[in-house]
């Protein structure tokens, strides 16, 4: 298979996971303040929304598709 066939692939794959877990919740962890021994971090959550997964399932099939070898 071609590179862009295995990426089409892994982003369906990718996107199914998404789509099935109902998004993918993260969090990210930021440095606000540090002086000397005492550091203030502060964290923020988010999701990875389900349209991001259907999304990723569309490109990959254009992928897949633009990837196969011609007859």
């Amino acid at each position: 298979m071609r590179p862009l066939t295995w990426i089409g692939v892994l982003l369906i794959v990718a996107g199914l996971a998404v789509v099935a877990m109902r998004g993918i919740p993260y969090t990210k962890t930021r440095n606000e303040v540090e002086v000397g021994p005492l550091k203030v971090t502060s964290q923020e959550r988010g999701l990875v929304p389900p349209i991001a997964g259907i999304a990723a399932i569309v490109v990959g099939g254009v992928l897949v598709f633009a990837g196969r070898k011609p007859s």
